[in-house]
C-alpha cells in the first residue's frame, strides 16, 4: 500500500474523532508529537467502529489510552449476542505504515487481560472507569460470561512476527485452557483503507468459485448450491478478507460458542463437517457458468461483487482451523449458495441478508420440552403445589413465587447432584445441559416436582445470599459470589438434611434459614481451595467450568466444611470494607518516608462493584471528580480538585460516594486513590515499607525487634 492510503486514512480519523478523544492527559505535547498520540487514539477507535459500528462519540469514548492503560487503548461492549462480546484494542499508528507490535507489546497486552479476567477494574485509569459498570454487569455470573477478542489495530502492512505470534497464541491457549474466552485478530492499513472508503472500499469481490455436486434454480431467481471444500474457502478468505462480508450483518464474530464449535468439528472430525453446518450464502451481482457443466457435476463459476451474508463465521473458522491445521481440516466440505441479483427486485438482496440471520433456530431445549418426564413435572407442579412449571421456550416466565421454569430447575439439579461435574457443565454452556447423557443424569430418575421446587428455592437462596456478598467482596472474592453459584449450591446443599426431600410434611424452610451462614463459609472454603489448588493467580471461571477442577474443588472445601476448625476468614485484600488501622497506617507510611511528591495528581477509582454501580455516571459527569492533589500532611493530605477543600483519602472517598449516590459508609481510600502508573496508596506504602526495610536490614514484613509486623497496607 502506498502512503496514498495512509493519508486517506489519516484525514478521516482528524475528521470523525477531532474533540471526541480525551486528550487532557498530554496536553503538554505539542505539535507532531501530540498529534502522534492523537492518531493513534484515534485509529483504536476506528478500530471500534469497525468491531461494533457505533457513532464517532462512542468509539472516541471507548479510548482509555494513556497511563495505566494496561497494554490496552480502549474498550467496546455487546450485550445484545449471548454471550456478550468485549473488544480490547491495542493500537499502533505509524506515518510510514510500518506500526510496531513486538513481544513486550504482546506480554503488556496479556496481562491487561488478565487484570480484566480478574475483575480488578480499579487497575485501569480513569477514562477505563466509564466503562467498569458494565462490565460488572457482563460478569455478574447471571449470564454466560462473555468473549473476549484482542484486537491489534496496526499501521502496517506486513504480518506480525512469527515470535509475537506464537507468544499471543500461547498466552491465549493458556487462558483457554478450560474454555475458549479469548481470542485475537489483527486489523491493518487494509482494513482501515476499506473501513474509511465505507461502500466505495477495495474493488468488489470477482472470484471463480468452484462447485462440486452442483444443483440450480432457474426460476423466479438465478441460483446455484452445491460443495466447496476447506481449502477452497480458506482461499477465497484469504485473498478478500472482510471485504468478502461486506453486506453480512454480523460480520464474523471471532469467539463465539458457534464459531469455537465449527473450528472444533473442523480439527475432530473433519468428514462430519459438511453434515453439521448450516453451509454458506453468497450473494452475487452476476454469476456466470465458465464452461457447460451439468447438474450434479463439478461447475466453475465467476462471480462479481460477491458478499456472503449467511455463513460469516463459518467462512472465518474454516480459515483459521485451515491455517492452524492444514492437514487434518484440508478434508472438511461445506454447503454453499450462490444467489445472483441480476434479475431480482430492488431490496431483495436486503431481504435476503435479513431473513437468513434471523431466523430462530431449534435448539436441543426444544426437543427436551416434549419429554414426557417434563409433561409430568408441569402436571405435579400445577395438581400438588399448584404452582407452574414452564417447558417450552417462548411461553411467559412465572413470577419466583408462583414457579419456575425448566431451565432453572435444570440448573438446580446439576448443582445439587452428587457428581459437581454436572455444576460445571450447567455453568460452562447451558446447552450442554439439554444434551442427552447430561439430561438423562439430571431428569432420567423421573424426580418428582417437590423435590425439583425444593432445589429450585435452595439454588435461589444461595443465590441471592451470593448477592448479597458480592457488594461487600472483590476481585477473585467478587468472581466467585458471581460465579460461583452452582459449585456452592453444591457444597451447601451436603450440609443440608435431605433425606426427606420428597415429603409433603418435610420443614424445608428450617434447611433454608441455614443457607446464608453456610454459603459465607463455602464461598470462603470453595475460594481457599481454588488458591490453594490452582495458584492465587488462577481464574475463578475457569475453576467453577471444569469438570475436573470443580470436582477437586467441591471435595476440599466439604472436608473443610466437615473439619472441627474454625471458619477461616477472607483476606483483606478481598474485602471491600476498611480494615482496622490499615487505612491510617498506609497514609502514615507515604509521609513519613516521602513516597509522593508534593502537589503530585491523585485518581480516584471505585473499588467494589457497588461503587462502580452507584459512581460511574456521577464520576464521569465532571472529570475534576476523579482527581485530587497530595501533600504530606499530618491530615488532610488530599485537595479534592472538584470543590478545593483538603480531605483524608479515606474521608473524600466517603464524601463523594454520599454525594452520588446519598450511601454514608466508611471507605478505605488508600486502595481507592491512585498515583498513575505507580499504583493505589495502599500498594505505594506496602513497596516503600518493604524498601525502607532492606535498607535497615530487616526482612520484608518483619518488624526491628523480630516479630510479625501485623500493621498492615
Amino acid at each position: 500500500m502506498s502512503v496514498v492510503q495512509i493519508r486517506s486514512v489519516r484525514r478521516v480519523l482528524e475528521e470523525r474523532f477531532t474533540g471526541l478523544i480525551d486528550m487532557s492527559d498530554v496536553a503538554h505535547l505539542s505539535g507532531d508529537n501530540l498529534h502522534q498520540r492523537f492518531l493513534s487514539r484515534a485509529l483504536a477507535a476506528l478500530a471500534v467502529q469497525i468491531e461494533h459500528q457505533g457513532s464517532d462519540t462512542v468509539c472516541g469514548q471507548a479510548v482509555f489510552d494513556g497511563e495505566d492503560d494496561r497494554g490496552l487503548d480502549a474498550i467496546a461492549i455487546d450485550r445484545r449476542p449471548r454471550p456478550a462480546r468485549i473488544c480490547l484494542v491495542q493500537a499502533k499508528w505509524s506515518d510510514k505504515g510500518k506500526g510496531g507490535f513486538n513481544e513486550a507489546d504482546a506480554h503488556k497486552t496479556m496481562e491487561g487481560v488478565e487484570l480484566l479476567l480478574d475483575l480488578k477494574f480499579s487497575k485501569f485509569n480513569r477514562r477505563f472507569q466509564r466503562h467498569a459498570k458494565v462490565l460488572d454487569e457482563c460478569y455478574d455470573g447471571k449470564t454466560v460470561a462473555p468473549k473476549i477478542t484482542v484486537v491489534l489495530a496496526l499501521m502496517r502492512t506486513e504480518p506480525i512476527s512469527r515470535d509475537v505470534r506464537e507468544l499471543l497464541e500461547r498466552k491465549i491457549k493458556k487462558l483457554n485452557d478450560v474454555e475458549d474466552m479469548v481470542d485475537y485478530k489483527v486489523l491493518d492499513l487494509r482494513d482501515f483503507h476499506r473501513a474509511v472508503l465505507g461502500d466505495a472500499a477495495a474493488p468488489k469481490v470477482d472470484s471463480t468459485i468452484r462447485l462440486e455436486g452442483f444443483g440450480q434454480e432457474i426460476s423466479p431467481y438465478k441460483a446455484f448450491y452445491g460443495t466447496m471444500t476447506v481449502p477452497e474457502i480458506a482461499e477465497l478468505y484469504g485473498e478478500h478478507r472482510r471485504g468478502l462480508f461486506a453486506r453480512n450483518i454480523r460480520d464474523a464474530l471471532d469467539l463465539t460458542d458457534v464459531n469455537v464449535k465449527i473450528r472444533s468439528t473442523l480439527t475432530d472430525a473433519p468428514e462430519h463437517f459438511w453434515y453439521f453446518s448450516n453451509g454458506i450464502t453468497i450473494l452475487c451481482e452476476t454469476i456466470k457458468a465458465t464452461r457447460k457443466a451439468v447438474p450434479g457435476g463439478v461447475g466453475d463459476f465467476l462471480v462479481t461483487g460477491a458478499s456472503v451474508v449467511n455463513g460469516a463465521q463459518t467462512v472465518n473458522a474454516i480459515y483459521k482451523s485451515y491455517d492452524e491445521n492444514p492437514e487434518v481440516s484440508r478434508t472438511g466440505r461445506v454447503l454453499v449458495r450462490l444467489i445472483s441479483l441480476e434479475d431480482c427486485p430492488p431490496g431483495f438482496g436486503d431481504q435476503v441478508t435479513t431473513n437468513t440471520n434471523t431466523q430462530n433456530p431449534i435448539e436441543e431445549r426444544d426437543f427436551k420440552s416434549l419429554d414426557p418426564v417434563q409433561n409430568k413435572l408441569r402436571d405435579e407442579f400445577a395438581l400438588e403445589l399448584s404452582l407452574a412449571y414452564v417447558i417450552k421456550r417462548g411461553e411467559k416466565k412465572p413470577d419466583a413465587e408462583h414457579g419456575c421454569t425448566l431451565t432453572e430447575a435444570a440448573e438446580a439439579l446439576a448443582a445439587v447432584h452428587p457428581n459437581a461435574e454436572y455444576a460445571a457443565i450447567a455453568k460452562r454452556e447451558q446447552g450442554e445441559i439439554w444434551e442427552d447423557d447430561t439430561y438423562q443424569a439430571l431428569f432420567g430418575k423421573e424426580p418428582d416436582a417437590r423435590q425439583v421446587w425444593r432445589c429450585v428455592l435452595l439454588l435461589r437462596a444461595v443465590r441471592a445470599r451470593l448477592e448479597e456478598k458480592r457488594e461487600e467482596l472483590v476481585w477473585r472474592a467478587a468472581s466467585m459470589a458471581s460465579y460461583g453459584d452452582l459449585l456452592v449450591t453444591h457444597v451447601v446443599f451436603r450440609q443440608l438434611d435431605t433425606r426427606e426431600l420428597s415429603d409433603q410434611g418435610f420443614d424445608w424452610d428450617a434447611q433454608l434459614k441455614r443457607v446464608p451462614k453456610l454459603v459465607d463459609e463455602a464461598l470462603t472454603r470453595s475460594l481457599q481451595a481454588i488458591d490453594l489448588e490452582y495458584g492465587p493467580t488462577s481464574h475463578i471461571i475457569a475453576a467453577v467450568r471444569n469438570t475436573e477442577r470443580i470436582r477437586q474443588v467441591a471435595r476440599m472445601a466439604m472436608r473443610g466444611m466437615l473439619s472441627d476448625g474454625p471458619v477461616p476468614e477472607l483476606i483483606s485484600d478481598y474485602q471491600a470494607a476498611p480494615q482496622a488501622g490499615r487505612q491510617v497506617n498506609a497514609v502514615k507510611t507515604l509521609i513519613e518516608l516521602g513516597t509522593i511528591e508534593e502537589g503530585a495528581i491523585l485518581e480516584f477509582r471505585p473499588y467494589s462493584a457497588p461503587e462502580r454501580r452507584e459512581m460511574t455516571e456521577w464520576l464521569a459527569e465532571e472529570p475534576s471528580r476523579t482527581q485530587a492533589v497530595w501533600r504530606n500532611s499530618a491530615s488532610n493530605q488530599l485537595q479534592w480538585r472538584h470543590d478545593g477543600e483538603w480531605y483524608s483519602p479515606s474521608g473524600l472517598a466517603r464524601k463523594m460516594r454520599y454525594e452520588a449516590s446519598g450511601v454514608d459508609r466508611a471507605a478505605q481510600g488508600p486502595v481507592r486513590w491512585f498515583l498513575p502508573e505507580a499504583g493505589s496508596l495502599a500498594e505505594l506504602a506496602e513497596r516503600a515499607r518493604a524498601e525502607a526495610d532492606l535498607l535497615v536490614g530487616v526482612e520484608p514484613g518483619v518488624a526491628p525487634d523480630g516479630k510479625a509486623d501485623t500493621a498492615g497496607a
